[in-house]
């Protein structure tokens, strides 16, 4: 068996989908992104489609680690991302060769069914109890929303009450058997940080996302852990198990590693068993489409420390596409009583609707991240 072709689709909302074809006529799919730099994590599978033409596509390992060390210059979100879209396809060729889903080629499912949460957006009070009750209708037991807009360094009393108005909101639409998380997206401050956590330890979040930038995560982080009875979570901008390290060392409670990111199925799933030797739990970071959706699955399925999974259906990001519009078959990712059950088809678990990708790539994307600036013009963050 050999690669014999590989494709790379810009399709919209904002996602980039790979496709893998072997001499025997099997295909496999994956997702190599990253949001707002599409366009360039695209050129970077084309910068390794050499190494994969003519080569055994069982050998997910070795290709991995020939693609991670084999260029000299290593790591970093492009290259990690372009290897993770191509991970995810090899391990979606290998389920579909032996006819089983890749859950069991990583140990067999430890769970029938993986919790998911629904985004709402939390930028404005007056709309959380209603995106609340929209998502609890559609089966979801779990909300994740924004903690706040954009913050100064030290920001007003207002703003900090601003901050916990929002998120008692949410909880009572809750309710205490549902379950909140709230995401600060890097746009706090250490000393916001240090400031606001305890003023939302009585709303009990799931957890609290992102507290600060990833470029102070190993300086900032343990003093924040330190500081709160909150679980906090962090890894969406982490690439790798040694930039999971310090995250694990820090304290925090639940890492999120991007399967499209973080160096595929391959990589996410020794990040999970590095988080397990900390007593913390996983729940992936994906924002994305419905093959890194099947992706992370896959790893929570067979994942001892999974806590819960992000999706993006009905996000704000999603414009006239959604994480369904690609799916042959959409019943795979029906929400019952909060969460999904097993994937039980072989591969990643889902069939693409290879037309659909291809019209749509026709029509393609220009997403970028939006740039914020704060009243007295300087930059703020997103």
């Amino acid at each position: 068996m050999r690669i014999t072709r590989v494709e790379t689709f810009l399709v919209p909302p904002r996602w980039l989908f790979l496709r893998l074809e072997t001499d025997d006529g099997l295909v496999g799919w994956g997702e190599p992104v990253v949001e707002g730099r599409a366009a360039t994590v695209a050129a970077a599978v084309e910068e390794l489609r050499p190494q994969l033409l003519g080569a055994d596509p069982r050998r997910i390992e070795d290709l991995w680690q020939q693609l991670t060390r084999g260029g000299f210059y290593r790591g970093g979100p492009i290259l990690s991302s372009a290897i993770a879209g191509i991970d995810q396809a090899l391990w979606d060729l290998a389920g579909k060769r032996l006819g089983v889903p890749v859950h069991e080629l990583l140990g067999g499912p430890v769970r029938e069914r993986a919790r998911v949460y629904a985004w709402i957006g939390g930028d404005r009070p007056a709309e959380i109890a209603e995106h609340i009750a929209l998502r609890l209708e559609q089966g979801f037991t779990a909300v994740k929303m924004n903690a706040s807009p954009a913050l100064t360094p030290i920001d007003t009393p207002a703003a900090l009450h601003g901050v916990v108005e929002r998120a008692a909101t949410a909880r009572e639409a809750l309710g205490d058997e549902r379950d909140l998380a709230l995401d600060f997206h890097g746009r706090f401050s250490p000393v916001m940080a240090r400031r606001v956590l305890p003023l939302l330890e009585p709303l009990l979040p799931i957890f609290v996302e992102e507290p600060v930038v990833p470029e102070l995560a190993a300086s900032e982080l343990p003093a924040l852990v330190a500081s709160t009875s909150l679980p906090i979570a962090t890894g969406e901008r982490a690439y790798s198990r040694w930039d999971f390290a310090p995250l694990l060392a820090a304290g925090i409670a639940v890492a999120q590693p991007d399967v499209s990111h973080a160096g595929g199925i391959s990589e996410t799933r020794r990040i999970a068993a590095q988080a397990e030797l900390r007593g913390a739990s996983i729940a992936p970071h994906s924002p994305l489409g419905p093959i890194a959706l099947a992706a992370s699955l896959q790893v929570d399925f067979a994942s001892p420390n999974f806590l819960i999974q992000e999706q993006s259906r009905g996000i704000h990001y999603n414009e006239g596409w959604d994480v369904l519009d690609y799916l042959v078959d959409t019943s795979v990712f029906d929400i019952v009583d909060g969460g999904i059950a097993r994937l039980e088809g072989d591969g990643l678990g889902i069939r693409i609707d290879e037309q659909a990708v291809r019209r749509a790539a026709e029509t393609g994307h220009d997403w970028h991240a939006p740039i914020w600036r704060h009243d007295d013009g300087s930059l703020a963050e997103w």
